[in-house]
């Protein structure tokens, strides 16, 4: 047998999910295990006509306190911390006459559950396992020695180890259920700590996908007041995310229009409800479904122009009395009134085996901040449009392209592969719904590369452009912009959003 195969011969098992056991069980029964168990998994072996040892056995004393004392006890975590191979372990271990444990199965209690159900905080509490983290960090801690089983998932897969190896596991797969183990715990102690940090992980009614379960971890209610409509979806917190950051870097009346976390429509003017309309103008095919987004109360106009439109949601940190009454009148449009503008520091997203954290992109560039690149300069007007379009491009998917004018969004282009092909696509939408590009702006989220993309824009009709520059041909699409009148301003600061 190789050095690193283990052979089971006792095992410890406390569950409260017994559902898939009783074959994993049977199985190490019948290669000679010697089984130690708890309360109702005692019973439930006992119940499968199986000999069956109670761990008061090895302990002396019996479960107390309601059955929040079971297994801590110096019997049963010295069988699963002991290590065979030091000899100073192995002799503590045959003076007290205590039990090597090579295997041990154990879940916890479903505090998640409870947690969904919204249990009152007497019986939630009662959810959080003591014992049985305890044994599970134990027996990873030792996976040397000892096989741990923290998911009821996990008794198939052992089941088929033991059956095929006859009663043995390597170290690679004990190290393996380790990391599930560790795992385990953390989760569980990551949604307790939630629990009492008032953080909430609520359930939703899927994740991106029908197939997919989904989760919020977070404080909803401390940002949002919700004045009607349905619980929102995972999709719909990734909209509302998307547009409260869009939103809080302007300081005008604006309105934004959101689809698959981009704007199609975003506006500032005079008026709320001006915005509203010249939001929608920019793309009114894409903002069917949308989610609207303001930074100034919505008003009664607002609302009569809007109802008409089919959305999903509406943000503000406001709404008049007869506004509301309207836009309550279709049940399920969801009516968030913001409290508070997002604060993070910090973005997180898992990625491979673990996470990728960074700061937030707090930059926004304004005429204060740029390098006039040519030798055309800039009117207030059109700098005015280059400081909306920088903030617009901002938010977009990349590569992403906005072209801008008058302070509206004309046309974008957002999560291309290509620079070009952003700005091919924003132009295209911008004829499609009938706007003049001549005396536009253009606003790229990255530098250009080669002059292509300011040659394009110029045949359309845009004057001036902004960019981060940071290329090595810069010079050639400065040159282009110099021969042709046009403005480009370098913001040094790129804006990749992905």
């Amino acid at each position: 047998m190789l050095a690193n195969k283990k052979q089971i011969k006792r095992a410890i098992i406390s569950v409260y999910y017994k559902d898939g056991l009783e074959k994993l069980v049977r199985l190490i029964h019948s290669q000679g295990v010697m089984l130690y168990s708890t309360g109702g998994t005692f019973q439930f072996i006992k119940d499968l006509g199986l000999p069956c040892i109670k761990v008061e056995s090895l302990t002396g004393y019996p479960e107390i306190l309601g059955g929040r004392v079971k297994t801590l006890h110096p019997a049963i975590f010295g069988g699963l911390l002991a290590r065979t191979d030091l000899d100073s372990d192995v002799k503590t271990m045959e003076e007290h006459q205590l039990p090597f444990f090579d295997l041990m199965i154990c879940n916890l209690y479903p505090f998640e559950e409870y947690l969904e159900k919204k249990a009152e905080e007497g019986e939630l509490i009662e959810k959080i396992d003591i014992g049985g983290v305890t044994l599970i960090r134990a027996a990873a801690k030792n996976f040397n020695d000892v096989v741990c089983i923290s998911q009821p998932s996990e008794y198939k897969k052992l089941y088929q180890i033991l059956e095929k190896s006859n009663g043995t596991t390597s170290k690679e797969e004990r190290k393996s259920f380790a990391a599930t183990a560790f795992e385990t715990i953390a989760n569980y102690d990551r949604l307790i700590a939630n629990y009492f940090l008032n953080i909430e992980s609520t359930p939703l009614r899927y994740g991106e996908n029908p197939h997919q379960r989904g989760w919020f971890h977070g404080d909803f209610d401390g940002l949002f007041e919700k004045l009607n409509g349905k619980e929102v979806s995972y999709n719909n917190i990734l909209d509302i995310d998307a547009a409260c950051r869009l939103i809080k870097d302007f300081s005008e009346p604006t309105f934004a229009i959101m689809k698959h976390n981009n704007s199609c429509g975003l506006a500032s003017r005079k008026t709320v409800i001006q915005a509203y309309e010249a939001a929608l103008a920019c793309d009114p095919q894409s903002a069917f479904g949308g989610v609207l987004i303001a930074n100034r109360e919505l008003d009664i106009a607002t609302a009569e122009a809007m109802n008409s439109l089919f959305f999903e949601i509406v943000i503000a940190p406001d709404y008049s009395k007869a506004a509301l009454e309207l836009l309550q009148s279709k049940k399920n449009r969801i009516i968030l009134k913001k409290k508070q503008n997002l604060s993070q520091t910090t973005k997180m997203r898992t990625a491979l085996n673990g996470h990728l954290i960074q700061e937030e992109d707090k930059s926004i560039e304004t005429r204060n901040d740029w390098k006039l690149a040519t030798d055309k300069g800039l009117n207030d007007d059109t700098k005015s449009d280059l400081e909306f379009g920088i903030i617009a491009v901002k938010h977009l998917k990349s590569n992403g392209i906005a072209l801008v004018k008058n302070q509206q969004l004309i046309g974008m282009g957002c999560g291309q592969v290509s620079r070009i092909d952003a700005l091919e696509h924003a132009i295209k939408k911008a004829i499609e719904f009938g706007f003049d590009l001549n005396g536009s702006i253009m606003a790229s989220d990255a530098f250009f590369p080669f002059a292509d993309c300011v040659e394009i824009a110029h045949k359309a009709g845009i004057i001036a452009v902004a960019q981060p520059g940071g290329s090595v041909k810069d010079q050639d699409s400065i040159d282009y912009c110099n021969a042709n009148k046009i403005a480009m301003v370098l913001t040094g600061v790129r804006h990749f959003n992905h």
